[in-house]
């Protein structure tokens, strides 16, 4: 068996009774290998918690002290320069992992966007953790360019996973 990927630390309850850990290695794998890199040569840390855990993370760190769905904190800057060219991705060793970075999950956030949504849970998460682990990877949506490459690899990886597109 590979080594984990994500190491994942549920704050919230919920987020353990929910399996948690077993869809970020799901969707952490699946994005990694579409994009042709091997899993067991990275490592991911991922705290599931609150809105009240994430809104603060998100005031410190971004300057809005608001909640959010998912935030992501990588390693390192991996972004292409160019707008709507694929990041540099990192080689990786399954010797010695690299360390992508670092993604927070809020449970309520997440909760009443697939309610609102009308999608599972668990699609609407694993859709949100692919998007944080493409961030971790260097991919970004603040140029239009940008977002449409991110958007497409989104929707192939999920597509992978037997998801629907979450942008059709």
């Amino acid at each position: 068996m590979d080594p984990r990927l994500v190491d994942t630390i549920a704050e919230d309850d919920r987020w353990q009774a929910f399996g948690l850990d077993g869809i970020a290695e799901r969707a952490g794998r699946a994005t990694l290998r579409d994009l042709g890199l091997d899993p067991a040569g990275f490592e991911i840390s991922l705290m599931g918690c609150d809105d009240a855990r994430i809104a603060a993370l998100n005031a410190e760190f971004r300057g809005k002290p608001l909640p959010t769905n998912v935030l992501s904190w990588p390693s390192e800057e991996r972004g292409a320069e160019a707008e709507g060219a694929a990041p540099d991705l990192p080689a990786g060793d399954p010797d010695m992992p690299e360390e992508l970075g670092d993604i927070a999950i809020a449970w309520d956030t997440c909760d009443r966007e697939a309610a609102e949504a009308g999608k599972p849970m668990a699609d609407h998460v694993t859709h949100l953790l692919v998007h944080a682990v493409l961030h971790l990877l260097g991919y970004d949506h603040e140029r239009d360019g940008d977002a449409a490459l991110m958007e497409g690899t989104e929707a192939r990886v999920l597509a992978g996973l037997g998801l629907a597109n979450p942008y059709d």
